[in-house]
């Protein structure tokens, strides 16, 4: 579930894993701040218990802000990152 900020702006945002009661956190971002990045592109890997998730690219466009530093507790819903497009 990715969310729009102003403009034309997504949010990368931790999805619903269906694991309850499953502490989630920011393993570790695979781009850098500025780096360009394509929809669907993985750009954050999430651990929910035993379980490694990779997160893509809402869109095609550059990682404009990490709100979530890596190993950080993170919940459903949370936005991790912003990517601004092109």
């Amino acid at each position: 579930m990715n969310g729009v900020v102003g403009g034309q702006r997504r949010q990368i945002v931790v999805p619903d894993l269906g694991l309850d009661d499953v502490p989630i956190r920011l393993s570790v971002w695979l781009v850098r701040r500025g780096q360009r990045v394509e929809a669907g592109e993985p750009v954050v890997e999430i651990l929910a218990g035993p379980a490694t998730v990779d997160l893509s690219a809402p869109d095609d466009g550059v990682l404009a802000e990490k709100l979530v530093g890596e190993d950080e507790a993170v919940e459903v819903g949370q936005a991790l990152g912003v990517i601004r497009p092109l």
